[in-house]
Parts: C-alpha cells; sequence; structure tokens
C-alpha cells in the first residue's frame, strides 16, 4: 500500500497547529507577544495554528522557546498526537 505524502503532510501540519495553539492559550500568551520574540509575522503565526504552513526544523525550536517548552517535548507531544502508525514511508 503506498503512502499519500500529502495526507500525511496535512496530518503533520494539523497535529503541530492543535499543539502550538494549545500551548499558547495555556500559557497565556497573545500572538502578538510570541511573533515579537521569534521574529515572525502574525499572518504566519496564523496560518501555522491553522495547519496551513509547514514549518521547518529551526522555526519549530523557535516556537519551543517563545512557548517556554524544550522542543523535545513539543516533538513527544506531536509523536503521541500522531499516533505509532503515522509514517512518510512504507
Amino acid at each position: 500500500m503506498q503512502v499519500n505524502i500529502e495526507i500525511e503532510r496535512n496530518k503533520l501540519k494539523h497535529a503541530i497547529a492543535e499543539i502550538i495553539k494549545d500551548s499558547r492559550l495555556s500559557r497565556h500568551k497573545s500572538i502578538s507577544l510570541i511573533c515579537a520574540e521569534i521574529g515572525m509575522t502574525k499572518s504566519m503565526w496564523a496560518d501555522l495554528e491553522k495547519g496551513i504552513k509547514d514549518p521547518q526544523l529551526s522555526t519549530l525550536f523557535r516556537i519551543a522557546e517563545a512557548l517556554d517548552i524544550p522542543l523535545s517535548k513539543l516533538i513527544i507531544q506531536l509523536e503521541n498526537k500522531l499516533g505509532d502508525n503515522f509514517s512518510f514511508i512504507n
């Protein structure tokens, strides 16, 4: 069975979106504050929280720093959200 990479990429983007939005809201941080801290536009952040953008690792690192969580914890949350069967390859 062939993996549909675009479907898997969308799952990944939406999982990232949910994690960063939930983390931001639980820490009561505004989008404006985080964007100022990490040098990102508010529209880019909004696209991340909507699952439109697929951030680079360096961007995820900056996001984790702004949310005061280790990148490793963000990755673990992502792995948990995606589940054991998530894969880009067979």
